[in-house]
């Protein structure tokens, strides 16, 4: 998968809100009700990330999920990236 150009990379962004782009990643950072409610949503977004063989890195501090995304065989942001991200929005937003 190849490396987006900057100028494709904020094209994409635009439907992306909550994201922003920085350092070669994809970056978001989601607030839960609870650390239940938080876990639940890192648990679905496992499944997504194993059916894509894409995973991001994660952090989760009681309920705050913070994620960023890259593809690191390409160095950077790639399409497959974005396809992550909107998995992860239809997750989060089934959440809320």
């Amino acid at each position: 998968m190849s490396k987006l150009s900057p100028e494709i990379i904020e094209q994409n962004m635009l439907h992306f809100p909550d994201w922003d782009y920085y350092e070669n990643a994809i970056h978001a950072e989601f607030e839960f009700e609870n650390f239940k409610d938080c876990f639940s949503a890192m648990s679905r977004i496992a499944f997504e990330c194993e059916a894509l063989n894409h995973h991001p890195n994660w952090a989760n501090e009681y309920n705050v999920l913070t994620i960023s995304i890259s593809t690191h065989s390409a160095a950077g942001v790639t399409e497959k990236d974005f396809q992550l991200a909107r998995a992860i929005e239809a997750i989060v937003e089934v959440e809320e």
